[in-house]
């Protein structure tokens, strides 16, 4: 007993160090495969979409989990009724499970109610506000549950405001001056744009939809200018990038997408909160085009 207990300091020493150098090494790839998602994200400008675009979210969405589809319909004034147009244009697509929850903020901090998500193979938002989305399941278990089926590889897809909330940081569509009606988002000047905390699915880029159809140019410049580590992707109506689980997007629809790159940009301030921007690069990809958002192109 005696011997034991002098040798067992050492052994335990031993062991402890090698648990660490095994910790060490591979902490990083751990992190990584954590880090890197085996889904997809599939983002509508809004607008119009095409029976071939929306075959490309159910096919995506039949290949992970059950291969059910969840329509999430919180962003829209009429939940209720677009929950219902939703399931009923995914089942006319030959779907056979297809559901839609409209979460209240009581309901998605109940972790018995994400587990309803739980094997869905694709998540759907619809289109409205999406600060309604960001209000009712930012931070609760729903939330959580979404992250964890992206990571495990199902779509999250969503149009317009379904599209504007898969950044981190997200446009709320509200200015901080207060312009008359049509008279939106007519400048180009610092700390315009409001902005709020998005689903965080896309973590190096913002998006904006609707982009070129309303003219969103200056509002997305705006943000860029002011968040040059992000790059701004603006789809535009009847278009949608797929991301892709290394960080690529592919272009798909009928019109197109830009991204704004301030990276190596010189920004500058000038009278009332006007922007200079010199040496910022456009892209303007259409449908068939890929981007990576890692190698900025």
């Amino acid at each position: 007993m005696k011997t034991f207990r002098q040798k067992a300091p050492i052994c335990s020493g031993i062991l402890i160090l090698v648990l660490m150098f095994v910790s060490y090494v591979l902490s990083p790839i751990t992190a990584y495969a954590q880090g890197r998602p085996k889904g997809h994200l599939f983002i509508i400008g809004g607008g119009d979409r095409s029976e071939d675009m929306m075959k490309r979210f159910v096919d995506l969405a039949s290949k992970a989990g059950q291969g059910r589809i969840v329509v999430l319909p919180m962003a829209s004034s009429t939940p209720e009724e677009t929950g219902k147009n939703l399931v009923e244009e995914f089942q006319n697509l030959g779907v056979k499970e297809v559901v839609f929850y409209n979460f209240t903020r009581r309901e998605a901090e109940d972790y018995a109610r994400a587990r309803w998500l739980a094997g869905s193979g694709g998540i759907f938002f619809s289109g409205g506000d999406q600060s309604r989305i960001t209000e009712a399941i930012l931070d609760t278990p729903v939330h959580k549950m979404i992250v964890e089926l992206y990571q495990q590889g199902a779509v999250i897809g969503g149009t317009s405001a379904g599209a504007a909330i898969m950044s981190e940081l997200m446009i709320t569509g509200d200015e901080a001056r207060k312009p008359e009606e049509g008279h939106e988002f007519e400048t180009i000047e610092a700390g315009n744009v409001i902005l709020a905390r998005g689903l965080g699915l896309i973590k190096t880029a913002i998006i904006d939809q609707h982009f070129a159809t309303r003219q969103r140019h200056n509002r997305l410049i705006s943000v860029i200018a002011g968040h040059p580590e992000l790059l701004g992707i603006g789809i535009d109506e009847e278009t949608a990038v797929i991301v892709n689980p290394d960080q690529s997007f592919d272009v798909i629809g009928n019109k197109n997408v830009i991204v704004y790159d301030a990276s190596k940009a010189q920004i500058t301030a000038g009278p009332r909160r006007s922007i200079g921007i010199r040496g910022m690069i456009m892209h303007v990809l259409l449908p068939g085009e890929k981007f990576s958002i890692i190698k900025k192109k």
